[in-house]
């Protein structure tokens, strides 16, 4: 079914010849889907925003590729797959998300061309991160990031890393393939893309101590409710009194239902797909999936409203609830939500000790 308002915006987007006409566009279809988060359901307003952020980054690479070719660098060498991590690999992104993005090649048929595409391709990503720092996008503070040669590699070199990832489990390997995990491609080659993919679960078949140190990865960041069901809030600082919707409720899901899809070969990186998928499966019961899926909406909601500041052009969010905004019409179902995510946590850590043994 067309939607005629949604094809204006894409027409606007890939219309636009410039980066002052695209963070214009950015901004103000942010504003409009801002207002519609209080009339519409929120996986509609996430699946529009993602889309809308998914069609600027497209965008932002033909910009890219032709600021390339004007200076004499031709067009790529090869085919390459420009990645999304973190919450845009998971489809999650907000109004003020970071650039977490990676990039793979098809690996060159001769040291001519690998060189070419080293060349090209370091130029490329500069190029593109600096685009999307001007469209709102900060740079990735971990650095995962395209520009950066560790993510910006030939799907050879990207094969080696993965294998070597596996090969020694440390906790900073780790915290890497659960990032991989969630990758999916925003633009170009998509079986580039795929044979990321089969590389990252062809070695998790073979690695089956890598389970437990997933889940002690994935158990660091605890749902904020006690055990009398009150809410863990801030008792320090600035942010005393706040709750820190990100990592206390958001965080702790999304590493949850990942762990259960990687370790069931489930391929789907969005969090609303992978319980989905669970369901299908058989590892969740309708009941579970279902109220997994109401509290994970939830909490996206959250994510959508907590504080928003504009550093140096930077659309950047706080992740966490102001103590004025914790109100009664707000806490009731936010600890029901959490509880729902305590559960989750709780079922994760039973069986996978169960199956794998550890802590």
């Amino acid at each position: 079914m067309s939607n005629p308002i949604w094809e204006k915006r894409l027409l606007d987007i890939t219309g636009a010849d410039d980066l002052t006409q695209l963070r214009l566009v950015r901004e103000t279809e942010q504003n409009i889907l801002a207002a519609e988060l209080s009339t519409s359901p929120v996986h509609a307003v996430v699946e529009t925003l993602n889309e809308l952020h998914d069609s600027l980054i497209t965008q932002a690479l033909k910009l890219a590729e032709n600021d390339l070719a004007r200076l004499g660098l031709g067009t790529p060498p090869v085919p390459y797959a420009y990645m999304l991590y973190g919450s845009g690999g998971r489809y999650e992104q907000t109004m003020c998300s970071d650039q977490d993005s990676g990039l793979v090649y098809e690996t060159p048929a001769n040291e001519a061309t690998e060189e070419r595409c080293r060349t090209y391709f370091a130029a490329f990503t500069e190029v593109v991160v600096e685009h999307l720092v001007v469209l709102g996008y900060p740079p990735c503070e971990g650095k995962v990031i395209a520009s950066n040669p560790e993510w910006c590699l030939s799907m050879r070199d990207w094969a080696k890393k993965i294998d070597n990832w596996f090969a020694e489990p440390s906790w900073e390997n780790v915290r890497y393939l659960l990032i991989v995990a969630d990758g999916r491609p925003v633009a170009g080659d998509l079986l580039l893309a795929e044979s990321l993919q089969d590389r990252f679960f062809s070695d998790l078949l073979g690695s089956p101590v890598i389970a437990r140190r997933m889940m002690e990865n994935t158990l660091r960041h605890k749902v904020l409710v006690g055990v009398f069901g009150q809410l863990l809030t801030e008792r320090y600082g600035v942010d005393a009194g706040s709750l820190d919707i990100k990592y206390g409720a958001y965080i702790p899901m999304v590493n949850a239902f990942r762990l259960l899809a990687v370790q069931a070969g489930i391929r789907e990186t969005g969090t609303l797909q992978r319980i989905e998928s669970l369901r299908q499966v058989g590892l969740l019961s309708d009941e579970e999936a279902e109220e997994a899926r109401e509290a994970f909406l939830f909490f996206l909601k959250m994510r959508m409203l907590t504080t928003v500041s504009n550093e140096e052009g930077q659309m950047i969010g706080t992740g966490k609830i102001p103590p004025e905004q914790l109100t009664k019409e707000m806490t009731v179902p936010l600890k029901k939500a959490l509880k729902s995510g305590k559960k989750i946590q709780r079922r994760v850590q039973k069986e996978l000790q169960h199956r794998f043994g550890g802590r």
